[in-house]
């Protein structure tokens, strides 16, 4: 998916009539691709590869150190939280990655060794970044088990 911009001169209505067409193709592809993703089974091993990768995302190894400081053991992304969340397909493990990234919540220890629970990701430009991260690692996986 691209980001879309229309520069406030020139052909402006046209800009913007073409723009809500690139968005509703945008949808589209969004459709296929979930639509794929549901049809791929992830093992246990390729499901604990993707939320490893996922903890990368939202904790990052220390370029200086090479020490990951990490909170809890990644593993615990691929928790449940609702009861149609126990799909092992491509789309229902992004999700359960995705909302337990987001969210937060997820009790741990913090790099002081004390006991901490992950706080939810508010802000918008850190939310997108993770979130575009997440979905470029869940279609990598789609890739993958094609």
């Amino acid at each position: 998916m691209k980001e879309l911009r229309v520069p406030h001169k020139g052909q402006i209505v046209e800009n913007v009539i073409q723009g809500a067409y690139d968005v509703l193709d945008g949808f589209q592809y969004i459709r296929e691709v979930t639509e794929e993703m549901k049809s791929l089974t992830l093992s246990r091993d390729e499901a604990a590869v993707f939320a490893n990768a996922a903890m990368e995302v939202r904790y990052p190894t220390d370029e200086e150190t090479g020490i990951a400081l990490r909170p809890f053991d990644s593993s615990r992304l691929l928790s449940v939280r609702r009861s149609d969340d126990r799909k092992d397909d491509v789309w229902t493990t992004f999700n359960r990655i995705q909302e337990n990234v987001i969210r937060g919540g997820i009790q741990g220890v913090g790099s002081t060794g004390r006991r901490m629970s992950t706080r939810e990701v508010k802000g918008l430009d850190e939310n997108t970044k993770v979130n575009r991260a997440l979905w470029m690692l869940a279609e990598g996986m789609a890739a993958l088990k094609r």
